[in-house]
């Protein structure tokens, strides 16, 4: 059984076929694509199509850039095509329990069993919003970075993004041409080289796996994508450390200045989506079910598979999932031989 839909469902079904063993894809989804379909419209891979492929197909060429969520979706869906993967959806998984050869997945559309079970829920539909102290107060509007739909609405208005990391620059150079921007982040900001985008990421990461490297962490934290180069070459995004709490207009730091807000995007990223496996009580470290790569010694028959570098180097994107799907689906195979 695998659970989930996106990129990371569909690379470990694509070697269950290979592998010849019978599994079923349980999707809560509408249609294909995983979040692809939620993304902002101006959101874009770190990398050209040719090096962003799930295992077995290459993605179609795109041009001009690196490709854009419609285009991932599409390959989505003509992937799940091209190799018949059995998708059902929508279904929601409420509860997984049992052991190897004996799990039981309880849905809203009724009881399946498996002998293992392969959770690909990625991460999407947890987003992480951290309490700010005054947040309860401000009367403003926020939303997540999930919820971000572009510009447009933002127009002329005076809008605090909350976050250092890739979303943040991304949807902060956007905002920063139309809006009267304010971002703030809890640390300097950290752009990596202006020339290294998706294929180094996966480069290094793949250096981790064979012991090789070290993260890239130690490099910076923001992917320099175009829009972002131009944003940031144009005097645009200058961040500010983080204010000390909300106010009912907007914020106050800790010099005791206030500046008046009328919309917060926290781009403060999400948190994996495994509720699913909570009465299984596995073993956790920091707040994470313990892994070895996409294995969870804890309870054989149980893998997680595209959470990120926690179960695995680069788990989390298209190029990097397949080699932890293969992994997760030999060990099927030899548990279940």
């Amino acid at each position: 059984m695998v659970i989930g839909g996106g990129q990371a469902a569909l690379a470990a079904a694509y070697f269950l076929r290979r592998a010849k063993l019978d599994h079923v894809v349980l999707d809560d989804q509408p249609g294909p694509g995983g979040a692809w379909p939620h993304t902002w419209p101006s959101l874009r891979l770190f990398s050209p199509a040719e090096f962003s492929s799930l295992p077995g197909w290459r993605m179609p060429a795109y041009q001009p850039g690196n490709p854009d969520a419609p285009h991932v979706v599409d390959y989505l869906r003509r992937y799940e095509e091209r190799y018949e993967i059995p998708v059902e959806r929508p279904v929601r998984v409420r509860r997984v329990s049992g052991r190897l050869g004996e799990f039981v997945i309880e849905t809203d559309r009724g009881t399946w069993a498996a002998d293992a079970v392969i959770s690909a829920t990625g991460t999407w539909s947890r987003r992480y919003v951290p309490f700010y102290p005054g947040a309860d107060r401000f009367t403003g509007t926020q939303t997540h970075s999930a919820f971000y739909r572009g510009p447009e609405a933002y127009a002329g208005r005076r809008v605090l993004v909350i976050g250092g990391a890739n979303s943040g620059a991304q949807i902060a150079a956007e905002l920063s041409w139309t809006s009267d921007l304010t971002w703030c982040t809890l640390g300097p900001l950290r752009y990596l080289p202006d020339d290294v985008d998706g294929r180094d990421l996966f480069q290094i990461a793949s250096k981790r796996v064979r012991g090789e490297g070290t993260s890239i962490a130690h490099l910076g934290d923001i992917v320099v994508l175009p829009p972002v180069k131009a944003a940031r070459d144009a005097g645009n995004l200058n961040a500010r450390r983080m204010f000390e709490q909300f106010t009912v207009t907007g914020i106050a730091f800790a010099d005791g200045t206030e500046q008046p807000i009328d919309d917060v995007i926290w781009c403060t990223g999400f948190r994996p989506a495994l509720n699913h496996l909570n009465s299984l009580e596995l073993p956790r470290e920091n707040g994470r079910i313990v892994t070895d790569g996409p294995r969870v010694p804890g309870l054989p028959g149980l893998y997680l598979v595209g959470y990120g570098d926690w179960c695995g180097p680069a788990s989390a994107t298209l190029i990097g999932v397949g080699q932890w799907a293969r992994m997760a689906v030999n060990h099927v195979s030899e548990s279940l031989a």
